[in-house]
């Protein structure tokens, strides 16, 4: 089959299709006399298994690792769990980042009036951090801006 026929079988684009073949997660094409790639149903089913993959979020090499493991027909189910758990992990720390994110915005917009003034505790969280400097730069010293203070960043737990 032609690489347009690939492509709607697998649900993976033409463009991804030469992608994951030039960094190797898929096998380089046959090609026609003419110079068209051509490729098996076993290819098809590699291209959806690495749809699959991406959709539930691994990277490249968690997939070329998962591709090796479903190859191997003597591996271990210990392994793909392990790397399934790992990838969860990972997961679920950055979900508790973006929790910490989130709060730490909603905060900052509770605060903020949002009205005319020029006095934004949004930018000046932003410029100073959660501490206020402790010493001016040197020069004209800037006007100190009303503190609201940042909740703590939350740690994800292990």
């Amino acid at each position: 089959m032609n690489i347009g026929q690939a492509a709607r079988g697998s649900g993976v684009s033409a463009k991804m299709i030469r992608h994951y073949e030039t960094i190797g997660l898929i096998p380089r094409a046959a090609r026609s006399l003419a110079g068209y790639r051509h490729y098996t149903e076993a290819d098809v089913q590699r291209l959806a298994f690495i749809r699959h993959a991406r959709n539930v979020g691994f990277a490249t090499e968690e997939i070329r690792e998962l591709l090796s493991l479903w190859q191997n027909r003597r591996r271990s189910a210990r392994d793909v769990k392990r790397l399934a758990a790992e990838h969860l992990a990972e997961i679920e720390a950055r979900i508790a980042e973006l929790q910490s994110i989130s709060a730490t915005l909603a905060h900052l917009l509770a605060h903020c009036h949002g009205d005319a003034r020029p006095e934004c505790p949004i930018i000046d969280a932003l410029r100073f951090g959660p501490d206020p400097p402790a010493h001016p730069p040197r020069g004209k010293a800037p006007r100190r801006p009303r503190r609201v203070p940042l909740p703590a960043p939350r740690r994800p737990k292990n």
